[in-house]
């Protein structure tokens, strides 16, 4: 692995500095490095593997300025294929949920949620309470999975602004539902 690691840094490097052999090479082999590394993590869904490695090279181009020179890459490319990953999942779940028949008679006797939707409700009433600097970050972080950083990104906020928003957010949330009746 220590010798992917270098091989790979050092191509990345290379390309950083411009030099367009070594990109399209290190884009070459981090394909293949990526394809092995998803193939372990998509056993089940072989078909999506070829998609999910283009878009992590697309983030990995698109991204490159991020990259720290003194940190592992293959940590970095991780990063960036595990949040890829993520993405396609919670795409294909949505997708399969909207697969679900509707035709079975024993679904529309079951008992209605109206407790799910009422908590969501008050959930929602609680989180309207807050300044934005500590609802938006506990939204997409809290409720959209999102990372520190795409929340970040998303809001305007630094890394630490989120996480801060997030504690101080989810604390007065916590008095806020202590002191309901």
């Amino acid at each position: 692995m220590r010798k992917a690691e270098d091989r790979l840094r050092g191509l990345f490097v290379r390309a950083l500095a411009g030099e367009e052999a070594a990109y399209r090479e290190f884009l070459a082999e981090l394909g293949a490095h990526l394809r092995g590394f998803l193939r372990r993590r998509l056993e089940r869904l072989p078909d999506d593997i070829e998609d999910l490695v283009q878009e992590t090279l697309l983030a990995v181009h698109n991204q490159r300025h991020t990259y720290d020179a003194g940190q592992p890459l293959t940590a970095w490319v991780h990063a960036i294929a595990r949040y890829k990953l993520v993405d396609l999942l919670r795409r294909r779940s949505a997708r399969e949920a909207l697969d679900q028949p509707l035709d079975d008679e024993q679904e529309w006797l079951a008992a209605p949620e109206a407790e799910s939707s009422g908590a969501k409700r008050d959930l929602a009433a609680l989180l309207e309470r807050l300044p934005d600097r500590h609802r938006l970050p506990i939204i997409h972080m809290k409720l959209e999975g999102l990372s520190a950083a795409e929340t970040a990104r998303r809001t305007g906020m630094s890394e630490s602004a989120v996480k801060v928003g997030v504690h101080r957010g989810l604390k007065a949330l916590a008095a806020m539902v202590r002191e309901k009746p």
